[in-house]
């Protein structure tokens, strides 16, 4: 092959490779930035947002997303996500050498992780009105929140397979009755120990409140090595489980 040849070859093949790679950064990169995206293009974006916790501190859904996370709270997506969280705890708990001195523990939230408050926020915007103390006290002494089916699946393998549960909520120790009473209601039965705020709890940041009940589990020499919750704040902090399984709740945050 002389060297025209060669330098056509050469030519020709350059001339390729810049064809493919203009077209290739075509079909990756086609949004416009001055695209607004739609209603519910924007909605999923903020519900990852959230479940990241890239949102930071937050007080009501957008109000262009109420419609979606109705959707996604009383759809197939919700059970769903919560089903393969669950699932991830249940693949993970089958790796614990769980001890006889009963020192193994699981850490559990309540709201929106053992027992569902859907049907209070069915009829309080699914998160888009700004949180009202009183009414959601009335319901929670209703006692009628349902289980969430993927948390209560989880518990009651912790239980057979010999794990200490403890219930770490931010609900009031004036709420103690009709929160268990709606544990049992629910199915849910068994646990070592149920804490609430006290009155020296009032005002404590929920990162800073759970962790120090954690760390009251552990200087018992506990072994915490899942928890499950809602909110980061029900896994962050000092004090930490081995593994945190977040569930997903696009309603409402706490810090």
């Amino acid at each position: 092959m002389g060297p025209a040849t060669k330098l056509l070859l050469l030519s020709i093949t350059l001339h390729f490779l810049i064809l493919i790679s203009h077209a290739f950064a075509q079909s990756i990169i086609q949004i416009s930035p001055h695209k607004i995206p739609d209603d519910g293009l924007y909605c999923d974006s903020w519900r990852f947002s959230v479940e990241t916790n890239d949102a930071g501190i937050w007080t009501c859904i957008p109000s262009r997303c109420v419609k979606f996370v109705q959707d996604y709270m009383t759809g197939d997506r919700y059970s769903s996500d919560s089903d393969v969280v669950s699932g991830f705890g249940l693949d993970f708990i089958k790796t614990v050498n769980v001890s006889a001195d009963g020192k193994d523990a699981w850490v559990f939230d309540i709201d929106e992780t053992l027992l569902s408050n859907l049907p209070y926020y069915v009829v309080h915007g699914f998160g888009s009105e700004i949180f009202d103390e009183k009414s959601f006290d009335d319901w929670v002494d209703l006692a009628e929140a349902p289980a969430l089916p993927a948390s209560l699946n989880l518990y009651n393998e912790l239980r057979q397979l010999g794990f200490k549960i403890f219930l770490l909520t931010g609900r009031s120790e004036f709420q103690r009755n009709a929160t268990a009473k709606n544990l049992l209601f629910s199915g849910y039965s068994g646990w070592e120990k149920l804490f609430l705020r006290s009155h020296l709890d009032k005002g404590k940041p929920a990162t800073v409140y759970k962790s120090e009940k954690r760390l009251e589990l552990v200087n018992e020499g506990y072994r915490i090595h899942g928890s499950s919750g809602d909110q980061w704040s029900d896994l962050q902090g000092f004090a930490v489980a081995e593994r945190s399984f977040k569930l997903p709740n696009p309603m409402y945050y706490i810090a």
